[in-house]
């Protein structure tokens, strides 16, 4: 697995806020293993954080902003997008107000200013969430759409239709992410002329000029429009390029506006607080969308995280087969409740049981509706565990392990025919004096099924 990273010393950005217009200076500093992505507001008493969690979202108007205890964090998504593009899992981001500087309204600048800091590989693995099946969301109401589905890597596709000649519709794609810093960084964010205005009445961009935002002219410039666009641009002349933008900026690719959106889905889904193995697909993102989507996305992981669901090749080929199994179980059919062991080290071991129709208790268990009783699941999960017990000893064949306590049983999904059981048991302590006592998970459809914790007792058969 690969390592964590963070960045080597310190650095700091000054600019301004989009929205405030107020000068800003972000500061970058390495963060410990584990820490993921935190803002300090360094201009607040105290120092107070926030984390880089969807859970404090609270706005999606024209960035995405968080809020925690009264703090807030606005336009949070291009400096997030530039540290997953590099690579970086754990971060502390200090701003002496509520937003990062726009500088030229990409990521470029703080792609830059990380790299310079210097990049350096930390002591803890990356955890990584592998998808293995399609999660989506959908937005009915702006039809709106992103998934991700399973990949070898991470990757994003950004598909964008604004329904207007002078943009229309745009594709962007990276298909990793050691192409993030090349191929979208530098991505600017956009607007459209309509926006804009509306933007300006409210006094919403202050920080805003022709070097920050590329901005879509869709609709005919009255004399009164380019007045104020001179006053708010401090410009003395702005007109309109022939490919529909305002003058002063030069596009740095044709799909430069995807390329942007793509950009904000890395961001945003940032949020989701792990590494994500799988390719993503936003059909029209936008900020709403994007961090419904990590909500949904981050509430799957947690689950996964808490029910501890392991993922194994079942076939591969087994470390130990039944007639292996048996050779060191004293059980014999129709009570061997073990059928293969895929994993087995000092201190865990992964068993597997395929539940069939054929299983004389479901003769008379619950006629008509078969479950397998929760009795045979944690006696099919000690078999399993007296394998571990067993490897202790150098001469497995002449000793029998047997029950002294079973505590914290429960049982959460029935358990029927069709069903293959995974079981994976750990040791909570070195084994001493042939007490062994086990953490013990059966696991069916990608989902736990039953937890207990097994005690048992090595003795040598006389």
């Amino acid at each position: 697995m690969a390592k964590q990273q963070t960045i080597r010393k310190e650095i700091s950005l000054t600019g301004v806020g989009l929205h405030t217009g107020n000068e800003v200076t972000i500061t970058f500093k390495p963060a410990p293993n584990n820490s993921g992505f935190t803002f300090v507001r360094s201009d607040l008493e105290g120092k107070p954080s926030i984390e880089a969690d969807v859970a404090y979202v609270v706005n999606t108007q024209r960035g995405t902003n968080l809020e925690k205890g009264g703090v807030t964090i606005q336009t949070s998504e291009h400096v997030l997008a530039a540290c997953v593009g590099l690579e970086i899992d754990n971060l502390i981001i200090e701003l002496n107000a509520s937003e990062p500087p726009i500088m030229d309204g990409s990521s470029k600048f703080f792609v830059e200013a990380l790299e310079e800091a210097g990049i350096e590989e930390q002591e803890c693995d990356r955890e990584e969430y592998v998808v293995k099946e399609v999660i989506k969301y959908t937005d009915e109401a702006s039809g709106s759409e992103i998934l991700v589905m399973p990949a070898d890597e991470y990757q994003v596709t950004a598909m964008v239709d604004f329904g207007t000649k002078v943009l229309g519709t745009q594709n962007a794609s990276l298909q990793k992410l050691s192409d993030f810093k090349t191929e979208i960084a530098d991505s600017r964010t956009f607007s459209f002329l309509h926006e804009l205005e509306t933007l300006l009445e409210n006094g919403l961009i202050k920080g805003g000029d022709l070097n920050n935002a590329i901005v879509y002219v869709d609709k005919e410039l009255s004399p009164e429009t380019m007045e104020k666009l001179r006053g708010a641009f401090k410009k003395e002349n702005i007109a309109v390029k022939p490919n529909g933008i305002l003058d002063n900026l030069t596009l740095h690719y044709p799909n430069e506006a995807a390329r942007h959106k793509l950009l904000d889905v890395i961001g945003d889904l940032a949020l989701v607080g792990t590494r994500i193995r799988g390719k993503v697909i936003a059909n029209k993102p936008g900020h709403y969308v994007n961090t419904q989507f990590a909500r949904k996305l981050s509430k799957i992981i947690k689950a996964e995280k808490r029910n501890n669901v392991p993922h194994y090749d079942l076939d591969q080929e087994p470390l130990m087969d039944v007639n292996e199994i048996m050779n060191i179980l004293p059980h014999r059919p129709p009570f061997i409740l073990v059928d293969k062991i895929i994993e087995l080290t000092e201190s865990t071991v992964v068993g597997v049981k395929n539940v069939t129709m054929n299983e004389p208790f479901f003769v008379g268990h619950f006629p008509g509706k078969p479950v397998m009783p929760g009795v045979l699941q944690v006696e099919a999960m000690a078999q399993t565990g007296g394998i571990l017990a067993l490897k202790s000893v150098p001469d497995p064949e002449n000793y029998l392990t047997f029950f002294m306590k079973i505590d914290n049983v429960k049982f959460k999904r029935q358990v029927v025919p069709g069903d293959t059981l995974i079981f994976k048991l750990e040791l909570l302590a070195p084994i001493r004096r042939g007490i062994c006592q086990m953490q013990a998970y059966a696991y069916a459809n990608g989902k736990l099924v039953t937890e207990a914790i097994l005690m048992a007792q090595i003795v040598k058969q006389k």
